[in-house]
């Protein structure tokens, strides 16, 4: 395979990304509604901790552990900020 080869491969992956990030979103939108109808906190740091541990746990590398904490706080972080929307949004209806 020559580098042009390993690009393509590398955007196939990125769409992939991508696509799942953006299925994540979704999900932690209808969380978000589920816990303003319920009176449920947006943060849950027993969660936080539980996925953290989890993605550690399946986590085969070449990414350490750590390079993978800190890219699931940041993705925890923006599903926070999409749980905030989505619930006010309810609030509002």
């Amino acid at each position: 395979m020559n580098i042009e080869d390993w690009r393509a491969e590398i955007d196939e992956v990125d769409e992939k990304i991508t696509h799942l990030l953006n299925r994540r979103a979704e999900l932690v939108a209808q969380v978000g509604q589920l816990k303003q109808l319920t009176g449920m906190p947006i943060c849950d740091p027993v969660r936080e901790r539980a996925v953290l541990s989890h993605i550690c746990r399946v986590n085969k590398g070449p990414l350490d552990n750590e390079t993978l904490k800190t890219l699931f706080r940041q993705i925890i972080h923006q599903s926070k900020l999409i749980e905030t929307h989505y619930s006010e949004i309810v609030i509002a209806n």
